[in-house]
């Protein structure tokens, strides 16, 4: 029977260590008794040194301080903060007491983080200074002024503390990180221990909000189970030990820091490096060199920016050895450069979604360079994974194009109080519909071709946008191209693409459609163009289509408002002036 399947789209992981059965708490509290005097977490930027005695001696104090406000199991506790160690300290607390950490999006404002907060029904918020121009205390006072004077809030019924990390100032009415660890001695470590063995590695433990690319995040509800494990396996595919050293400039709010970081570093008894409150090229350098990090992690474009600075060729960099780069596709010359001039031959590529605690699929640390930046791995340990025609529900032969599904243990339980998104997500076998297409090769390695809500359909025909940025970077002094649908009253929808240039180079509109012209079809060919130095993107670098969209749509209605339509986007793929009827009535040419 499995000479029969070997040709369809389906892989399962099959793994040489067995699942772990424990909770998060229960694991760390192995990991201190083995690695104690490992260090846990070291924050330059703070100048902070926890080994893992003293991390799980923190770790236990805010446990019981929680528990000493009411905190009980299933209750939601938030935080809002930038990469941080008391970050770390919360995450592994509220787990070890069973509360659920919401994690807030750092770059939110007013209306996201009443979102965020009102529909979790958080009641404890754990808050840092701010990031950027965003104070934290006034963005929440502004949602909630009766916080000032103690009172409830109407617009946050259900949140009832709110809490100042360490070195954070309190504003009236909220309580400061040395006063609520004050209150812990109320709480004994009996009624900690119990707390911890009455706890299930299957309950939920973490809401992580999708990071909204295509409209209103939902709360992924994840448990100890799936992103335990999660982490455990993504650090045994880096070879991870207890001697690695990772620089973590991703943030802890994403799975990325959270899973990817701190819960890979943690399962092996590695060390956390915190080189600064969010991502800085230079303090990311600094850090590698100082604490002589042997991994690094990641996206492309941080990378670049490591790569890029003015003062790289200062560092040594001849510690490292392995990492992940995710969260978008990279290009050939960015890992060989990574691979080379940064000391990190054993760099990884990793692929999955929120909803899947994250990674579902991983590159070995000794795949060659061009299954790195041409695959996203072979599905992890004790997961599966199907490719299936979107239309009919059945799984496609290797190398066919279709729809990515996924099982195991890394599913979510389901999106927080939304059954019915959960149910269009997970069918009736317990399958994970994530919208990604993608094509399976002979040897189980995955290819992302694209999103199949991102796919263009141009009078009848269909485009997928990742081929045509494929084909966009080949072009010398391109150095990221994104492709995307936007409304046409002709083909019902057209291709457009926002392009950045290499540094020095120069390109118009015009020049990019002769490059595509003979080479790829011409329906493909991007009517309109904009060029940038910048893409919308979420704090994790993840690119939000939909936001370039609606630029461009907005930028097509002034053209037609103002009669323009036509001078510099109204082109033909084949670059002659735009002519057409614009009845939707007329057949596609």
């Amino acid at each position: 029977m499995r000479d029969a399947n070997r040709h369809l789209s389906y892989a399962a992981g099959a793994g040489d260590r067995p699942l772990l059965a424990v909770t998060i708490g229960q694991m760390l509290d192995h990991v201190v008794r083995e690695h104690g005097d490992n260090e846990a977490v070291v924050s330059t930027f703070e100048n902070r040194r926890l080994t893992y005695r003293q991390f799980g001696a923190a770790v236990d104090d805010l446990a019981l301080a929680l528990m000493a406000i009411g905190v009980n199991p299933g209750d939601r506790v938030g935080i809002w903060s930038t990469n941080c160690v008391d970050w770390v300290v919360v995450q592994f607390a509220t787990a070890k007491i069973g509360a659920i950490l919401v994690n807030i999006n750092p770059a939110y404002r007013v209306t996201e983080l009443e979102f965020a907060l009102r529909q979790s029904r958080c009641s404890v918020l754990l808050i840092g200074e701010g990031f950027k121009d965003v104070n934290y205390a006034e963005t929440l006072l502004e949602i909630a002024p009766e916080f000032r004077t103690g009172a409830p809030s109407a617009k946050l019924p259900d949140l009832r503390h709110v809490i100042t990390i360490e070195g954070v100032a309190a504003h009236a009415g909220m309580t400061a990180w040395p006063d609520l660890l004050a209150g812990a001695s109320s709480i004994t470590a009996p009624q900690l221990a119990e707390r911890l063995t009455s706890l299930d590695f299957d309950d939920v433990i973490n809401i992580q909000y999708t990071s909204g690319t295509t409209g209103t995040p939902k709360g992924a509800m994840l448990t100890h189970r799936s992103i335990l494990n999660n982490g455990y396996f993504v650090g045994r595919r880096m070879r991870l030990t207890h001697r690695d050293r990772l620089c973590i400039p991703v943030p802890f709010y994403h799975c990325f820091g959270m899973v990817l970081a701190n819960l890979a570093c943690a399962t092996h008894g590695a060390t956390m490096v915190l080189p600064a409150p969010h991502f800085s090229p230079l303090a990311t350098l600094e850090a590698v060199e100082k604490e002589r990090c042997t991994a690094l992690h990641g996206v492309p474009t941080m990378f670049v920016a490591e790569l890029d600075h003015p003062r790289f060729a200062e560092f040594d960099y001849s510690t490292l050895r392995t990492g992940i780069m995710a969260g978008a596709p990279c290009p050939i010359e960015v890992m060989r450069r990574v691979m080379t001039e940064m000391h990190l031959p054993e760099i990884t590529i990793a692929c999955g979604m929120t909803e899947t605690s994250p990674v579902c699929n991983m590159t070995e640390v000794d795949d060659p360079v061009e299954m790195r930046v041409g695959s996203v791995g072979r599905v992890m340990e004790h997961q599966e994974q199907k490719i299936i025609d979107p239309a009919t529900g059945r799984t496609v032969r290797r190398g066919v194009q279709g729809e990515l599904c996924y099982r195991g243990y890394q599913l979510m339980r389901g999106y927080w109080a939304d059954p019915d998104a959960t149910r269009r997500t997970i069918d009736d076998a317990g399958w994970l519909h994530g919208g990604d297409l993608a094509v399976m090769d002979d040897q189980g390695y995955l290819r992302i071709t694209g999103r199949l809500k991102d796919m263009i359909c141009r009078g009848g025909e269909k485009i997928f946008p990742r081929e045509v940025e494929e084909f966009l970077f080949t072009h010398p002094a391109i150095a990221e191209a994104y492709v995307f649908g936007v409304p046409d009253e002709y083909y019902g929808e057209d291709v457009a693409a926002w392009v950045k240039l290499r540094d020095g180079q120069n390109l118009t509109e015009e020049d990019v459609r002769a490059f595509c012209r003979s080479r790829i079809m011409a329906y493909k060919v991007p009517r309109r163009i904009k060029f940038v130095t910048e893409f919308p993107t979420t704090v994790t670098g993840k690119i939000q289509k939909y936001k370039m969209r609606d630029a461009t749509a907005r930028e097509m209605a002034q053209h037609r408002q103002h009669g323009r339509e036509g001078e510099d986007i109204g082109r033909t793929p084949d670059g002659m002036p735009d002519t057409r009827p614009r009845a939707i009535s007329q057949d596609p040419v």
